[in-house]
């Protein structure tokens, strides 16, 4: 299937099955029997793990990933029922390309071998969030292709909420980001994986939730999608401020206007757009269709399910694809110059035929103003420069602001840290902007006394005083400090 050079290591398989026992996936009662459920009732989670391995000779046929997906909502199928289910999987696949090639399909030899003893080191991890409803090995092959390459990659089955089937709601978008939290918690655990170098893949919806999972999860360092779901309903809730990491986009050929319109698709939001804090690249597959980025989809299908582009025209453009995600994942987990160097080039020059690809490139804008960002310039020039380097912060974003709350925090985060000094400057910072504020001038009198000025502390608590007569914090310190004085 790809083409392209695998890596210098052998490809390992794990099938994990575990349960996210925080959430509940089965109700009481069976909604289509009205059976009592009995046995397990958390989300079942079947994990795959693709990992560099020792090279060994006995290797997976593509069938023992199809087997492998009679397991995922039931970890406990008897042998009989399994057989059951393999055979009527085989037999519908049977049904659609016919019995010679569904056994030419399910006989193909993949790269990886099952518990293959993993190399030495730690490598990048690679979390893949599949399409809606897909098998966790729908991109079986890129991810053995990885793997090759120095990757560990992990994959769960896509459910919904409370059963096999999603049905598009936020809900469910929760959900899948809620599935890729729990992988990359169980993949941290791995001795073989890197927890410094994170990405998100997805296809179709999950090119979408692995968004808002980069989003809220800032050990997250790359992110790919393939032709991510761009319904606007959703994305928008995306806070782009918070999606700054190295994006790889790839779409299929676009829509004519009349398909937009004749869909209703609302083109009013488009998250490529508003993400401005991010280094977007986008590439556009003129031979695929939506359902060309799964590896699943070019084995398992008839040449009658292909249209405009053969199979082989559509399985060049997917191993472009996966040269592609290999060189973007070096540069941006690797640090590697070479695939940096690829992704900055030209497609022809990468040796891509001409007509097949577009590349659309956007660097990122400065991150607008942030408290962390104003902390991580303090600790280079000072402290004492709060007060200008709020005021630049202000005037490259009119929206920025500290509030009181954060600025208290703030103060009394550094006396808990024992840097009583930036605390001062903190504190003394609010109290210059809230003059009035009686609280600002207690806190400011705190931090003065925890460094040991009484005269300022003393001056400070009096203001305190003047500002509200019924802070007895203020009275009672100053009668602490008169003592101390005597």
């Amino acid at each position: 299937m790809i083409t392209s050079n695998a890596g210098t290591y052998g490809v390992g398989l794990q099938v994990v099955k575990q349960y996210d026992y925080s959430r509940t996936f089965k109700a009481p009662i069976d909604p289509l029997t009205g059976d009592a459920v009995h046995g397990e009732r958390s989300r079942p989670m079947q994990t795959l793990i693709w990992y560099p391995a020792r090279p060994t000779a006995q290797k997976l046929a593509y069938g023992d990933y199809v087997h492998a997906r009679v397991t995922e909502l039931q970890f406990d199928l008897s042998e009989e029922r399994k057989a059951q289910a393999v055979a009527k999987g085989e037999q519908a696949l049977s049904n659609r390309l016919g019995a010679e090639q569904a056994r030419a399909v399910l006989t193909s030899p993949m790269r990886a071998s099952l518990d293959a003893q993993p190399m030495s080191g730690r490598f990048p991890l690679v979390i893949y969030a599949p399409g809606a409803g897909g098998a966790a090995d729908e991109n079986a092959d890129l991810f053995e292709h990885l793997a090759s390459h120095g990757y560990v990659v992990v994959a769960s089955t896509s459910l919904g909420t409370h059963a096999k089937g999603i049905d598009y709601a936020m809900a469910d978008v929760e959900t899948q980001v809620r599935d890729i939290q729990f992988l990359l918690g169980h993949a941290l655990s791995l001795p073989q994986v890197d927890a410094r170098h994170i990405a998100v893949i997805g296809w179709s919806w999950g090119g979408m939730s692995n968004a808002f999972a980069a989003s809220r999860d800032d050990r997250i360092s790359a992110l790919v999608s393939f032709d991510g779901t761009r319904e606007p309903a959703f994305t928008r809730l995306i806070p782009t401020q918070n999606l700054t990491v190295p994006w790889l986009y790839i779409s299929r050929t676009p829509d004519t206007i009349p398909q937009i319109n004749k869909s209703e698709i609302d083109t009013t939001f488009s998250l490529l757009n508003e993400a401005r804090y991010a280094d977007v690249h986008q590439l556009t597959m003129y031979p695929m269709t939506h359902v060309d980025f799964v590896s699943r989809h070019l084995r398992e299908s008839a040449e009658a399910d292909f249209g405009e582009y053969s199979r082989a025209e559509v399985a060049q453009a997917y191993n472009i694809v996966a040269d592609y995600v290999r060189h973007f994942l070096d540069a941006t987990l690797k640090n590697d110059d070479k695939g940096a160097a690829f992704i900055r080039r030209m497609p022809r020059e990468n040796g891509v035929p001409p007509h097949v690809m577009r590349v659309d490139a956007r660097q990122a804008e400065d991150l607008p103003p942030s408290q962390a960002s104003m902390a991580a310039e303090l600790r280079q020039r000072g402290f004492a420069h709060i007060g200008e380097a709020y005021q630049q912060a202000r005037k490259r974003d009119e929206a920025f602001e500290l509030s009181e709350r954060d600025l208290k925090r703030w103060g009394y985060g550094l006396l808990d840290e024992g840097r009583t000094q930036d605390a001062v400057e903190v504190l003394k910072l609010w109290a210059t902007l809230c003059p009035g504020n009686w609280d600002a001038a207690d806190s400011l009198a705190e931090g003065y006394q925890a460094a040991g000025n009484k005269a300022l502390a003393i001056r400070n608590f009096r203001r305190s005083l003047e500002l509200n007569p019924d802070n007895r914090n203020a009275v009672k310190q100053l009668e602490v400090l008169a003592a101390d004085s005597r």
